[in-house]
């Protein structure tokens, strides 16, 4: 099994978003999966302004669907982390393992319950009271940060 670190990102709906996550991903060597459908055609051009020269060196794998990305993920026996805003576990607290992959929802709504309970953990961000959420190229940044940290 590849023991890399994954970002999988379930229908994203903002390409922006999308293409700031390549990059990162890129810099720092992770691959990143895309679960389709995503809100925009992946060959828009905001997320190539977004993710600039780095979408050549990004290790990008698209997934037709959710089915897809299960079979290939159960066939590597990688560990599903989702990060949810329903979750009660503080992503600080969680011990990371090589070879995770780290599902973050859309924008507008998430993941589906399905999806969340296919999970084999559920992590949050804790917030301020009113606040909803943060925007997901930060929550990447901060969790993927926090298990790089972990992992060594």
């Amino acid at each position: 099994m590849n023991d890399r670190l994954r970002i999988a990102l379930y229908q994203p709906d903002i390409a922006g978003n999308t293409g700031t996550i390549l990059r990162f991903a890129a810099c720092l060597g992770l691959g990143v999966d895309i679960i389709e459908p995503a809100g925009f055609p992946l060959s828009d051009r905001a997320l190539k302004r977004a993710g600039m020269d780095y979408l050549e060196m990004a290790d990008l794998t698209r997934h037709v669907d959710w089915h897809a990305f299960e079979d290939w993920r159960k066939a590597g026996t990688r560990r599903l982390v989702l990060l949810s805003t329903k979750a009660a576990v503080p992503y600080t607290s969680f011990t990371f393992a090589s070879g995770d992959i780290l599902l973050f929802g859309r924008e507008s709504a998430g993941v589906p319950d399905p999806v969340h309970q296919a999970a084999d953990a559920r992590l949050t961000i804790p917030m301020q009271g009113a606040a909803r959420s943060i925007n997901v190229a930060l929550t990447v940044a901060m969790v993927a940060g926090e298990a790089i940290r972990q992992l060594g």
